[in-house]
């Protein structure tokens, strides 16, 4: 009975492989005599990592497999017989799109992406695909990059070591296509937050003029995020407030206010409220007349009031109107008296 109490006891997964070794650690390390490990459970736990080891390698190959069809030269990038071209272009890129998403799923694990830089998987998608001619290929490329950037350090400086940040800026200006443009956001979000080195190269490329263009498209998912990536901006690095607002900025999101309320104006107004705060120019701009700014904040105050799932936006507002108008009233009686 106490056997198969024992065998019933094996983790099913890596998470208990893991809690079985610490488990092992911690008992080494107690100063009370413990019951030593059954035969029967080191061969097991030896199994157990060796088989994780060999899942880790599979991974690896699985990496090498995906960047021999990404190598791949296409139907339409070679020159010859072009008699059904079209059906094998076709083929290549739907083959080269499963690539693609197999990459981006194996490098959630940061191991993993650290392997594909190494591999020289980076530079062929940064050099290869983001121009390329298929925007299914070029979004997935943006993905890809996304997914091994995201909490990455050193495959956030790579990157930027290699030109992609002023690519992906290019393709939110200009692609023509609309989940190009979001995925190429999303990528850029991943090399600069929490990153200096990316927040530099993001503002020697202009990147906040990009970021304000996003939030004047048509796009719904582009404005969305580059108002969210604005306002996160801002608020890590207070020191680009003034920079800012000499664009302009101010008065280009006043003016967005003004369009139909749409779900994303609850970043322009968190926005705003940061270009005010300890920065006397952001506050003089949002204070001018002419913008109309204080109407403005008390009629969408008056529509959001008593919708529960717009009460983020609405403290906004409040906080803008006490910041920029409120407090100037009050500046003004002292001056009276």
């Amino acid at each position: 009975m106490a056997e198969n109490s024992e065998s019933r006891r094996y983790p099913q997964n890596l998470q208990g492989v893991l809690q079985l070794a610490v488990e092992a650690g911690s008992a080494a390390e107690a100063p009370a005599p413990v019951e030593p490990m059954s035969e029967e459970r080191k061969t097991w736990l030896r199994e157990a990592l060796s088989e994780l080891c060999k899942g880790q390698m599979d991974e690896v190959e699985q990496m090498k497999q995906c960047l021999a069809v990404l190598q791949k030269v296409g139907a339409s990038e070679s020159a010859g017989d072009r008699e059904g071209e079209e059906e094998r272009d076709e083929e290549d890129e739907d083959e080269r799109e499963t690539a693609f998403d197999l990459l981006s799923e194996l490098c959630e694990n940061l191991d993993n992406a650290r392997d594909l830089m190494i591999l020289g998987g980076l530079e062929l998608c940064v050099s290869r695909y983001l121009c390329h001619a298929h925007s299914g290929l070029r979004w997935h490329a943006a993905q890809l990059i996304a997914s091994c950037a995201q909490n990455m350090p050193q495959v956030q400086v790579h990157l930027l070591s290699i030109g992609t940040l002023p690519k992906l800026l290019q393709l939110i200006d200009s692609d023509p296509n609309s989940t190009v443009k979001v995925k190429a956001l999303y990528a850029v979000s991943c090399l600069v937050r929490e990153q200096e080195a990316g927040l530099q190269a993001f503002l020697s490329h202009d990147g906040f003029s990009v970021l304000m263009r996003g939030i004047q498209s048509e796009n719904e998912k582009l404005r969305t995020k580059s108002a969210f990536l604005l306002l996160n901006l801002l608020t890590s690095h207070p020191e680009q407030k003034d920079a800012v607002v000499s664009m302009g900025m101010v008065q280009q999101l006043v003016s967005v206010l003004r369009t139909p309320h749409l779900p994303f104006h609850e970043h322009v107004l968190g926005a705003l409220c940061c270009l005010v705060e300890d920065c006397p120019q952001g506050l003089k701009d949002c204070r001018n007349p002419v913008l109309g700014l204080e109407e403005l904040l008390k009629q969408r105050a008056t529509e959001l009031q008593g919708k529960e799932e717009s009460q983020e936006e609405l403290d906004f507002c409040e906080r803008l109107r006490v910041t920029c108008f409120r407090r100037q009233q009050s500046e003004d009686n002292e001056m009276d008296r």
